[in-house]
C-alpha cells in the first residue's frame, strides 16, 4: 500500500523535488498527492506541475488571523486524504491546532543540529558562534517551534573561510539526501513518533536522532 504524502512549501522546493524524484524510483513506499504552497507563482509549485502533481495556492494574507489560516489549511489537506504531511520550507509557525490535528504524522526539516540554533538564520549563527560543524535535522513536529524529536540528522564541516551561503549551499546536498529517507522509513512503517521520542524500527532515538556520531 502506498503512502500518500501533502507537501506543504512556501518557495523554491528543493526538498520536494528531492522527495517527487525518489518516489518515483522502484519500490519506493510513497507518493506525493498534493503540494500547498502560501505564496504563489514559487518554483515549487512549477516542479509540481511538472510532475502532475495537484497543487493550490492558499495565501496567509487572505486570512484575518493564523488560527482561522490553519484551519484552512487543516481543511485543504484533508481533502488529500494524505498519510503524512512534509513540511519543505514552508515558513509558517504552525498552530496548536494543526499539529495536534496531524500529530504523529507531520515531518519538518531544520537547518541545523538541532536542538541547537532553533529559528532562523542558523548558518551565520553557527559562524559566528565558531562551531566546527553544523548540519540538518529531520523532526517529528510539535507545538514547540523546532523542537520535536529529531529522526536523522547530517552534518558538515564549517571551514574558517565560510560564509552563510557557504554553509547553505553544502547543508543542501545533505538535506536532498536524508528526507527522502525518512520519508521512505515513515511510509514503511519504521519510524514512528511515541510520546516525545522517535521510534525507529522498535528503538528510541536518542535526542540527536539516528546514527548521531
Amino acid at each position: 500500500m502506498t503512502s500518500r504524502i501533502v507537501v506543504l512549501i512556501s518557495g523554491s522546493g528543493s526538498n520536494l523535488q528531492a522527495i517527487i524524484d525518489a518516489c518515483n524510483t522502484d519500490d519506493y513506499p510513497g507518493q506525493v498527492v498534493g503540494v500547498i504552497s502560501n505564496k504563489p507563482d514559487v518554483l515549487g509549485l512549477t516542479r509540481a506541475e511538472n510532475a502532475q502533481i495537484s497543487n493550490q495556492v492558499l495565501s496567509h494574507k487572505e486570512f484575518e488571523s493564523r488560527e482561522s489560516y490553519d484551519l484552512a489549511l487543516i481543511s485543504a489537506i484533508d481533502q488529500y486524504k494524505p498519510d503524512l504531511v512534509v513540511l519543505a520550507g514552508f515558513m509558517r509557525i504552525l498552530t496548536p491546532a494543526f499539529v495536534q490535528h496531524f500529530s504523529g504524522k507531520l515531518l519538518n526539516i531544520h537547518p541545523s543540529l538541532l536542538p541547537k540554533y532553533q529559528g532562523l538564520n542558523t548558518h551565520q549563527r553557527a559562524i559566528d558562534s565558531g562551531d566546527k560543524e553544523h548540519g540538518v535535522s529531520v523532526h517529528f513536529v510539535t507545538e514547540e517551534l523546532d523542537g520535536g524529536p529529531v529522526i536523522l540528522q547530517a552534518k558538515v564541516p564549517i571551514f574558517p573561510e565560510d560564509t552563510a551561503d557557504d554553509l547553505a549551499s553544502r547543508i543542501h546536498v545533505q538535506e536532498h539526501k536524508i528526507y527522502p529517507l525518512v520519508v521512505n522509513w515513515f511510509c514503511s512503517n519504521r519510524i514512528i513518533m511515541s510520546g516525545d521520542k522517535a521510534v525507529l524500527d522498535g528503538v528510541s532515538l536518542p535526542i540527536s536522532g539516528y546514527a548521531s556520531e
